[in-house]
């Protein structure tokens, strides 16, 4: 599936125009089905945009209390630490909005039941997925994936030449990431393209040649984030900085 691409002037404006876009598509998932699902990212325009959610007068259009939170990847780090993309979604949105507890579900913490074993906690994390998901699946089917790509043209975290970017498990343990810290948890690609809808934030002009490398027909080893797609609708949704090596018939305003 060709992704669709849109373009915004800034990342301000790529953060308010996404974080509007994602009460839509909670609104209407549980306009249909009563309750919404959503993954989320770390990263600079990925946590603005959940700030931005907190912000809008729209925020109230959801009903959070139905809403299922999970995590494409974490930092494996003690469970209060900064660079936890979990504490970041908190204090983002999810501590300004009335989520139910028992539908958020962090990735394992280096102070969690299973110590410093990255492997077992992605084990634990895959079977949280599994008894989430309809029968006979491995994991449940999102409404949205909200991803970031590094200028590497990594995922989650699932960087370039990687295991993670051969592994075909729902969840791996990340050794030796190129960027610190070198311990994660990430969703794999059959997980992350169970989605209904796949949407990859990008912005800045050090991620220029990787988004024109991708939307070129670069692999998902080479080029993880062309590996994750929805399966309804694929968005990279990019500042002019990060669209400025792409042709003009490729950019949608």
């Amino acid at each position: 599936m060709t992704p669709t691409v849109v373009v915004h002037r800034d990342p301000e404006a790529l953060a308010h125009a996404t974080a509007d876009r994602l009460v839509t598509a909670l609104v209407e998932a549980q306009a249909e089905r009563r309750s919404a699902s959503l993954v989320l990212a770390g990263g600079t325009v990925a946590v603005a945009t959940l700030a931005a959610v907190a912000r809008s007068p729209r925020r109230t259009d959801v009903d959070w209390r139905q809403v299922d939170v999970w995590w494409g990847d974490e930092r494996y780090v003690e469970r209060g630490s900064s660079e936890r993309n979990e504490r970041q979604a908190r204090e983002a949105l999810l501590d300004h909005v009335d989520v139910d507890p028992a539908r958020v579900h962090p990735m394992g913490a280096l102070d969690g039941a299973d110590g410093d074993d990255v492997d077992a906690a992605a084990a634990r994390y895959a079977a949280e997925l599994a008894a989430a998901a309809p029968h006979g699946q491995g994991v449940p089917v999102f409404d949205v994936v909200l991803l970031g790509m590094g200028s590497d043209g990594h995922t989650a975290s699932i960087f370039p030449e990687s295991p993670a970017a051969h592994d075909e498990r729902p969840v791996t343990g990340v050794h030796g990431s190129p960027k610190p810290p070198p311990t994660r948890l990430t969703l794999g690609f059959s997980a992350l393209c169970s989605a209904h809808e796949v949407w990859l934030l990008a912005a800045g002009q050090e991620k220029a040649f990787a988004v024109a490398l991708g939307l070129s027909g670069a692999g998902r080893v080479q080029l993880p984030a062309v590996g994750v797609q929805g399966r309804r609708q694929t968005l990279w949704l990019l500042d002019e900085a990060a669209a400025g090596d792409l042709p003009p018939t490729l950019r949608r305003l």
